[in-house]
């Protein structure tokens, strides 16, 4: 049974995604940071189910914790050879107004997360010359958003590191790519009201806001032996959003 470690795994596409593996016959080491409570839904949900997962506190921001995180997955449920990199804060609010504590702490988690989980499950990948990594930025980080500059840049900098890390990666046989969500209907987009929910799907040509699952079916693909053959690609889960 392979194994897969999700970032950020106890709300939204975290979560959809953890259900998604473990229904497909993978070992799901749920990752969370504060919200213990929900990890060990997602956990017991899996378990019920007759899957298997486990559930690890780590902030992916600080490196120690990720190694100590990643160790444990290694003893508790083998060594991932799939890494979704999916743990990640948002901030509203204009960009003349975001102090210095704010912006890097966006930085920390939405890049520094990524690269600490990356560098964790690497050696293990290099050794074995296989492993699948997917990252989760977003179509702001495509496009760019007002009021959202800080977290914007946080994702188009994901988008980078993952198409440079492809190029890295890609002669020891290890896979990485990235899933772009447009405007998916989670936790993170609860502030808008019905007005601007309505005037937001209004410019999605599907016409709807996505799901947590959409986007889980699509780290699942470029988790799977069907992307063998895809590597340092932006897949935009958005409904035609932002095109």
């Amino acid at each position: 049974m392979q194994t897969v470690l999700i970032t950020g795994a106890s709300r939204g596409i975290g979560r959809a995604a953890a259900f998604a593996f473990a229904k497909a016959g993978y070992a799901v080491a749920v990752n969370y940071l504060s919200h213990g409570d929900a990890a060990e839904q997602v956990k017991n949900a899996i378990l019920s189910e007759g899957g298997v997962a486990e559930t690890f506190r780590a902030d992916v921001a600080d490196l120690s914790q990720t190694e100590r995180m990643t160790a444990e997955i290694g003893r508790r449920l083998g060594r991932p050879s799939v890494l979704v990199a999916n743990a990640g804060i948002s901030a509203f609010g204009l960009a003349a107004d975001m102090g210095d504590d704010e912006w890097n702490r966006l930085f920390a988690v939405n890049v520094r997360g990524v690269r600490n989980a990356v560098r964790c499950v690497l050696p293990d990948m290099i050794d074995k010359k296989s492993g699948k990594i997917v990252t989760v930025a977003s179509v702001w980080g495509e496009v760019g958003a007002s009021c959202e500059a800080a977290y914007s840049a946080t994702k188009a900098a994901v988008i980078g590191y993952t198409r440079a890390l492809a190029k890295e990666l890609a002669p020891s046989g290890i896979n990485v790519n990235c899933v772009s969500p447009g405007v998916i209907d989670t936790e993170m987009n609860a502030r808008l009201t019905r007005e601007e929910r309505r005037a937001v799907m209004e410019e999605i040509p599907l016409g709807r806001f996505g799901t947590a699952e959409d986007v889980a079916r699509a780290i699942l693909f470029l988790a799977s032996s069907a992307a063998d053959y895809i590597t340092g690609e932006v897949l935009g889960v958005n409904g035609g959003f932002g095109r």
